[in-house]
């Protein structure tokens, strides 16, 4: 009966194995039909296995099958899915190492550029630096030389106020 019923439907594997699920689920049933036999000498009540239990086994089978079968066929789709998009990840990771191989000479380039513009305005900051020393230099004679000034200044004006008395009473003897 089962060969009859599974024949004609599409399992997924060599003639051998399908036979041998024919097999197995004629062996099922005589098991099933041993254990209605067991239960009856046991409990004393009768079950029976009809060819529509039998049916409805082979029924189920199919059932499962074909639900076990989307199930995997799906599985397999993603995991095609998966492999497709990690080949393509592939790709523009060895499209982006060249675009990086080129990026870090132009980066190389870049940075001796910055160097030599580095090396320059140091060597250019030290000569300012020096230039800035010596106006200092220039800056501070010029400041002692204002700091004497004012205190000849302030001496001489010192002496012209002591003078002062005396000059002005020279002018009021002249007229």
């Amino acid at each position: 009966v089962a060969q009859h019923f599974l024949v004609s439907y599409h399992i997924e594997c060599t003639d051998e194995v399908k036979q041998s699920v024919v097999n197995t689920m004629g062996t099922f049933q005589d098991i099933v039909a041993e254990k209605c036999v067991e239960y009856f000498e046991r409990y004393r009540r009768r079950t029976f296995v009809t060819p529509k239990s039998y049916l409805s086994f082979i029924g189920g089978y199919k059932a499962i099958y074909k639900e076990k079968f989307a199930n995997v066929g799906s599985l397999s789709e993603r995991m095609r899915t998966g492999l497709a998009k990690l080949m393509e990840a592939e790709v523009s990771v060895n499209q982006l190492s060249k675009e990086l191989v080129m990026k870090e000479k132009d980066l190389a380039v870049a940075s001796k550029k910055a160097d030599e513009v580095l090396l320059e305005v140091t060597t250019k900051a030290q000569a300012a630096e020096k230039v800035k020393m010596q106006v200092q230099k220039v800056k501070d004679k010029a400041q002692a030389i204002v700091d004497d000034i004012a205190i000849d200044k302030a001496a001489a004006e010192e002496k012209l106020e002591a003078a002062r008395p005396a000059l002005e009473e020279a002018e009021a003897a002249l007229q």
